[in-house]
């Protein structure tokens, strides 16, 4: 499918099938995420991927609907800010840059029949404790990947013209 197509296809997936993802495709969005832009290609991101089969309960500590934990993976995002480039005003651009790389997972995920859900309403501390993660890694976003055993939804969008201004404010 063409890119456009994909972006108007893609959505959030709130039910997945237990399938197993093949290795050949989790390698694939993976990669997706690595070829991802960054600020000064620093690439201040790390990637954790979760089997959820026997992890059901800790999972649910970080974010608590039961689909979350439906997929056969859960896949964090984290900002590792040390690593990253900052901006002259001190702006560290770890979290643009962790985001960025997460959307093209999620896209190439969509390419590849895989489901997703970007999820940042999760349980930070939770997250920490469950991941093992370091004081200098900053989960930023979640999201399951499987097939999906849902449908879509309507997309509801604001309309171009209440979001692109030009030349000025």
């Amino acid at each position: 499918m063409d890119f456009n197509e994909l972006i108007q296809k893609r959505y959030s997936v709130r039910a997945y099938k237990a399938d197993c993802v093949e290795e050949e495709k989790l390698q694939r969005v993976l990669e997706a995420a690595r070829l991802a832009p960054t600020a000064a290609n620093r690439q201040p991101f790390q990637f954790i991927v979760i089997h959820t089969k026997g992890k059901e309960k800790e999972l649910r500590r970080i974010y608590e609907p039961d689909w979350f934990t439906q997929a056969p993976l859960v896949i964090c995002v984290c900002a590792t800010p040390a690593q990253a480039w900052s901006r002259i005003d001190k702006k560290n651009y770890s979290e643009v840059d962790a985001t960025i790389a997460m959307d093209h997972l999620i896209l190439a995920a969509a390419d590849l029949g895989l489901g997703t859900c970007w999820i940042a309403a999760f349980n930070p501390t939770a997250a920490r404790e469950v991941l093992g993660l370091p004081d200098n890694a900053e989960p930023i976003a979640f999201t399951p990947l499987g097939y999906p055993a849902d449908e879509p939804r309507e997309k509801k969008r604001k309309a171009i013209s209440q979001l692109v201004r030009y030349e000025r404010w």
